[in-house]
């Protein structure tokens, strides 16, 4: 049975929530730093999602969730990630513009049932969103929410906790 096939067939398949909340993600971080207009963010906000939902066609493998998620992971540091500048283009932003307005080093996991973050390269894992799935690829790394399950009345000052719908 070809690997395409059992894709489809199995209920998780679908990338749908995970790139959904890596949108979210960054459009809320462009939102917040402000300088955008709502149209630019709905653009970009779109252009993302096909970006995003083209580039992991072939490297979804919700059986596997860690298997390709180096080449699913969306990274700035130094360089911008070119699935985010060609979107922030189709929305009108220039390259300078989305230095400015997102972190300068940021790497967002977005894998089967979890999509994660981390900002500045000694950052806490934050976790965005989590569905029901196997044990973690991320193994002992503490998150935010497991620094929280653990006990700590709130989590560390590098860790920013988001919700999404």
């Amino acid at each position: 049975m070809s690997h395409r096939h059992s894709q489809r067939r199995g209920p998780r398949a679908d990338m749908a929530p995970e790139i959904a909340a890596a949108v979210g993600f960054v459009s809320g971080l462009l939102r917040t730093r402000g300088c955008v207009s709502e149209q630019q963010l709905q653009v970009f906000s779109g252009a993302l999602r096909e970006a995003l939902t083209e580039h992991y066609r072939h490297h979804w493998f919700p059986e596997q969730p860690s298997k390709g998620s180096a080449y699913r992971c969306i990274r700035i540091n130094e360089r911008m990630d070119p699935l985010l500048s060609r979107a922030a283009g189709r929305g009108g932003l220039a390259l300078p513009q989305l230095f400015q307005l997102l972190p300068r080093q940021l790497t967002l996991w977005v894998d089967p049932f979890e999509v994660s973050y981390r900002i500045g390269e000694d950052g806490s894992i934050c976790v965005l969103y989590q569905a029901t799935k196997a044990p973690s690829p991320y193994g002992g790394v503490l998150t935010c929410k497991n620094q929280m399950m653990l006990g700590r009345s709130s989590p560390s000052k590098n860790c920013i906790v988001t919700v999404s719908s």
